[in-house]
């Protein structure tokens, strides 16, 4: 019962827009743009992200935002147009090796085709 509480929960912040904790592992959406973060603690070894279909010069970039100043943690990479059946998105996704951010950093990615951007708070 526990599992399908914290499953249920974990979908309502997702559709409303919330930032789901990075402590572990974290899938965030923010309209059609969506971001993973893989790691443990403070270590992020890997996060990424999706837009919702193709387009032309699609590219996206990590960035963190710590008490109110922002800071790029990627430069602008090539998103990779992907077809899965009648599903068509733009993906893009980095190996962070671990990279260690501060308790309370959100860790957020952004499209720059899409208005949204959606983040994950890191956690110990």
């Amino acid at each position: 019962m526990k599992r399908i509480t914290y499953a249920a929960a974990a979908a309502f912040l997702a559709l409303a827009g919330a930032a789901t904790p990075a402590h572990a592992d974290a899938t965030v959406e923010d309209g059609n743009v969506g971001l993973i973060v893989k790691g443990k603690g403070l270590k992020v070894n890997r996060a990424g992200g999706w837009m919702d279909g193709h387009g032309t010069g699609v590219r996206a970039r990590l960035y963190t935002i710590y008490q109110g100043s922002r800071t790029d943690v990627t430069g602008w990479k090539d998103a990779t147009p992907v077809t899965a059946g009648l599903t068509k998105f733009s993906d893009a996704d980095w190996n962070l090796k671990g990279r260690t951010f501060r308790h309370g950093t959100w860790l957020c990615i952004e499209f720059n085709k899409s208005g949204s951007a959606p983040c994950a708070k890191i956690r110990r």
